[in-house]
This record gives structure tokens, sequence and C-alpha cells, in this order.
């Protein structure tokens, strides 16, 4: 693809191009050594308040992850400009993107690879391009420097297992990873990816090497290498406070348990089925869960793990819908009175960045719905990313409207928090926390984490 320098003088909300250009210096630095480079321009969609010079940022893609789909479509770059705070347009420069065999990239490992001065002689060499790729304006009072972002995650290795499409949620893909430890022993994970939204992990569970007594041993990219899933620990960020709720509850749901009753979950949102898994593994739970799209099931039962069966019912329907039709007794071998409601769904907009709940969970009928679905003594638990403050205040505003106790969880991640509704006053126990067989078990199967961390939200008005 030609492009015509004049358009890329001037900033255009949106605007996406991507083509490759011969590799001017394709013997430098062994990141940037294909004959062709990529080369991928965005401007930001949200225009700059005032008349100012734009801000340009460059970024180099990693050496293997030119197919990852953060790097190489639109809505992963638009995402990575979101993510730097007043960027109007952000250039992404990496090789060419690795030919597409039998329907998939070839599979090439990736393996992270730093060398600090090496990648600041490549930075050198790429300024004349960087700066032909500005908008003319940025050169205002001769500024001549683009500055380089550089792309950190926790990843040292990775491998995809498979891409697929779902009828709902569309291409998705699975991975293997290695992440950094945090006390220098080795993680390995696997992920579950949308490209809608590829900078958002869906669902990420711990998985253990089979057969081997090294971790020194182990290589994700080894034909012979398989891994088992790890039900018994939550890893994703806000799954664990999500489930530390249950302690507003302990009470009421060991009253259940001690006259022979499961406690019940309904789950809307199953991605992989972390949550689903653990609740039924580690807390007994009754669980019933709903996932929009069959293909994201058959994917959560082959590589996460997933088993459906008496404690476990999986539906193939829209959340909302089902929790509607629940509240009609439109379904007909469920009962529906659940101690807790558990919502793990985001925006389906990557236009907006990376958000949760989606938008339609203010309305008034998704609320009453939920709140005739719980019991008396239920919650309803939702991770939260908002779009902005005035978001989750609105958030809070329109659940206060339908239940009249709230509370919250900050995940201290900067993005989650867990909102919790409840239809009562937590239910209170004579007796003490540690003869709690309930909270002895959830706090062991938690760590204890955020469980002390539940702050009430009080009542704006006072």
């Amino acid at each position: 693809m030609e492009v015509d320098k004049a358009i890329l003088e001037t900033l255009q909300p949106s605007r996406f191009l991507s083509f490759t250009i011969p590799n001017p210096n394709p013997t430098l630095n062994p990141s940037l050594a294909s004959p062709l480079i990529r080369i991928a321009v965005l401007d930001s969609p949200i225009q700059p308040s005032s008349p100012l010079i734009p801000s340009v940022a460059a970024m180099i893609v990693p050496k293997h992850r030119e197919s990852d789909w953060i790097f190489s479509t639109e809505s992963g770059h638009l995402q990575l400009l979101l993510s730097s705070p007043n960027i109007q347009r952000l250039i992404l420069i990496g090789q060419e993107q690795q030919p597409i065999i039998n329907g998939s990239s070839s599979s090439s490992i990736y393996r992270r690879w730093i060398d600090p001065d090496s990648l600041n002689n490549l930075e050198i060499s790429l300024k004349p391009l960087v700066i032909a790729l500005s908008p003319k304006s940025y050169f205002h009072n001769e500024n001549l420097e683009v500055p380089f972002l550089c792309y950190e995650d926790n990843i040292v290795c990775s491998l995809v297992l498979e891409k697929c499409i779902g009828n709902f949620v569309g291409e998705m893909l699975v991975e293997d990873v290695e992440i950094e430890g945090s006390d220098q022993s080795r993680e390995f994970r696997r992920r579950l990816r949308f490209k809608r939204m590829p900078n958002l992990v869906q669902t990420e569970i711990r998985i253990v090497p089979n057969k081997v007594s090294c971790l020194d041993s182990v290589d994700i990219g080894s034909n012979s290498m398989e891994f088992s899933p790890d039900l018994g620990v939550l890893v994703h960020a806000y799954l664990v406070p999500m489930v530390a709720s249950l302690a507003l509850i302990g009470s009421c749901i060991e009253k259940y348990v001690e006259s022979g009753l499961r406690p019940k979950a309904l789950c809307l949102g199953v991605g992989g089925g972390a949550l689903v898994g653990f609740l039924k593994t580690q807390l007994d739970f009754e669980v019933v869960g709903v996932e929009v799209d069959e293909e994201v099931l058959r994917v959560a039962r082959k590589y996460f793990g997933l088993e459906d069966g008496d404690l476990v019912r999986v539906h193939v329907r829209d959340g909302m819908e089902f929790m509607d039709r629940l509240a009609h007794g439109d379904v007909g071998n469920i009962v529906p009175q659940f101690d807790v409601i558990m919502v793990d769904l985001d925006s389906d907009d990557p236009r907006n960045g990376v958000s949760a709940p989606p938008i339609e969970f203010f309305r008034r009928d998704v609320l009453l719905a939920a709140r005739s679905v719980l019991r008396e003594s239920g919650i309803f638990v939702i991770n939260v990313i908002p779009q902005s403050r005035s978001f989750y205040e609105k958030l809070i505003h329109e659940f206060r409207e339908v239940f009249p106790e709230l509370y919250e969880i900050n995940v201290g991640n900067v993005e989650n928090f867990v909102l919790i509704a409840a239809k009562a006053l937590p239910c209170s126990s004579s007796s003490s926390d540690s003869e709690n067989k309930f909270l002895t078990k959830l706090r062991l199967a938690i760590s204890g984490a955020y469980m002390d961390s539940i702050n009430r939200i009080g009542d704006a008005s006072n």
C-alpha cells in the first residue's frame, strides 16, 4: 500500500493507516531485521480541548509478537494509544507479519529479548522515519524529537495453542504463557483473549506441567510438554475480591449448610470458567453459569478444565435475558433463589477502551430482575472497570435506587473495583468467625485476601 505523505501532515480523529516499506537498516538490530517493516499510524479519537501542539509517540513492536492482536489490529493499537495519556498519534513499527499457513500464522514462540543499547541505536536510526510520519504542527518551535514508548508486560514467553471464531465474540485465542514470578519462581498461565479487545485477558488460570520434577526443565514451546489446569487458585486480579464478597453473607451461608443445603451462585459471563470452577471445587457451591457464545464454552471445556454436571449447569444465552427469564419463572428447571449473582461481563465496544459492566446494567429492569432472583440475604457482585469516575458514580446511583445496601472492594490495580449490592443488612451471627465453618473455608481458599477490605458505600444524601 502506497501512502501519500501529505495526508499524514494533519491529524484526523480515528484515522488508521497500515502499510509496509523496505527496511532501511535490516542488519542493525535482530528485532527489526525483516526485508519489509510494517508501519501502523493511528490518530486519537479524542480531539484535544485546546489547539496545543499535538503529542506524538512511536513504539517498536517486540520481536515475534508482530502477529499479536495487541500490535497487529486497529483495536489493539487503539487500546495502546488510550493507555498513553494525551497522545494524539501513536506510530507502531515492527517486522512484517509472518505469512498465514493453513489458516493461522506460523507458530513462532515468543521469548522476551531486551538489549537496551541495541534498542537505543535502533530508535536513533528510525528517527527520520518517525519524523516523516508526524503531523507538521508537531514541529512548531523546531521540535524534532519524537519519544519512543516501550511496551512492557509480565510475559517471559508465550505460545498460541488455538485460534477460533465464536458467533458472538468473534475471533479468540488460547495461549500458554510464562510470566515473571514474584519470588523468582517460574509461573505458567493459560489465557483466553478476544480479538475485539486484545489487550484485555478474558480468562487466566494457573497451569502446572505434567510429569516434571524440576521447573527449570520446562519449556512452553516443547512439543512434548503438557500442562494441566490448576482450579484450586484464582490468579485473575479481580476474581479473588469477588469471591471475598461472600464474607458479607457468611453467617447466612453457614446456616444453609448446617441445614443440609448447598449455597447457590448465578455467574453471568463464564469465559474459561475459572470462577465457576473455583466456587464448585473450593467452596462447594451449586453454580448456574450463563455464557452467550457456545464456542467460548467449547474452549473452556477443552483448555480450562470446565466440567458440566449436577453442580455446574451452563446455559448458552445472553446473561441479562436469562436473568429476566428467571425473574419471570420462565426457566423451568431452576429455582430462582440464589445466594449470590456474580457478573463478569465487559463492554464489547473497544472504542471506549476497556470498561465493565456493559452499559445495559444501568437499566432499572435489569437490577430489579437481579434483586428478584436473590434470596433475602443474597448479594449482587459486579466486576467494574469504570470509563471514568462519573461512570462509576452513575452506576452506584442506579444501584442504590434498587438495593439499599452497597459495598465496594478496591482491587488495587488502578482499573478494577468490585461493587456489591445487598437486599438487606448482612445477617449477623452469635458465633465468632472462627466457629463459622464456611468463613474458615473461605479464608483458607483465598488466603483471607480482601475479606477485611469490604467498605460500605455511604448514602450520598447523608
